[in-house]
């Protein structure tokens, strides 16, 4: 047989080893490629710490958004419970006689520029009208440079519950309390004044730093304004409310026959 056949019949040794390591090689290369190496491993897992990097900070900057624009809304809402407040409380007024603890009287609807009592139909407490209230509204320093305003309620149950509140004949100043209303806060200025009535005309006129008449005023004056204003938020605004009840309140009235 000649040495052409003899190759044709056996192969070349040599040439099937080297198809044997070929083969193992693509093999290798195969397992190798279908894995992850550390550097692709430590670059994934600094995308996802990017990614969530970035949604941290932007769920950071909704939730700032959101608080700030929460904010505004309840010091808006405050600003308009504070109007809507003081117009009831003094649109319902009562006239009526209190009895301080030495037994001097004098009627309770009774002020000055930085202090007001009245007795009300409207309680803060129940949120409408209900029974009868002894309200206590005092003008305070808040310790941060600005005035506040507060309200003290009490149950009006006869002429003796005004008793601690009084005595010799004046309403002592208003005390702030855990159970003290704050109305208003961060103020540069509140007064109360007092419109003056005439009985014989039945005409308002003038305005009053104080009030101790025994008929109520023809309307009542709180002026204030922010400490510091903010653009942003409803201004705290004056608040005016008339009084439409004009009797004495120490007349008598005969029954009828």
């Amino acid at each position: 047989m000649t040495r052409q056949a003899l190759r044709a019949v056996i192969p070349d040794r040599t040439h099937t080893m080297r198809r044997q390591e070929c083969r193992r090689g693509t093999r290798e290369f195969v397992r190798h490629e279908s894995g992850f190496t550390l550097v692709e491993l430590l670059i994934s897992v600094v995308l996802v710490a990017l990614i969530s990097t970035g949604m941290l900070f932007a769920m950071r900057s909704a939730l700032i958004t959101y608080t700030k624009t929460d904010d505004r809304l309840q010091s808006n809402r405050r600003v308009m419970s504070v109007e809507r407040i003081l117009s009831r409380e003094l649109g319902g007024v009562m006239p009526v006689i209190g009895n301080c603890a030495d037994n001097s009287t004098l009627a309770v609807f009774n002020g000055n520029a930085q202090t007001l009592h009245l007795v009300t139909s409207y309680s803060i407490t129940e949120g409408a009208r209900g029974y009868p209230r002894v309200v206590e509204l005092q003008v305070l320093s808040d310790g941060a440079g600005g005035l506040r305003l507060i309200a003290n309620e009490f149950l009006y149950t006869g002429p003796y519950a005004t008793a601690p509140l009084c005595s010799g004949g004046a309403f002592r100043p208003g005390i702030a309390t855990p159970q003290s209303f704050v109305l208003a806060d961060r103020l540069a200025y509140c007064v109360i004044s007092y419109q003056n009535y005439d009985p014989n005309t039945r005409m308002a006129t003038n305005w009053q730093p104080m009030w101790t008449a025994p008929n109520l005023p023809a309307a009542v004056h709180v002026a204030m304004a922010p400490l510091i204003p903010d653009p942003a938020r409803l201004p705290l605004v004056s608040v005016t409310t008339p009084i439409h009840i004009n009797r004495d309140v120490n007349a008598t009235y005969n029954d009828a026959p």
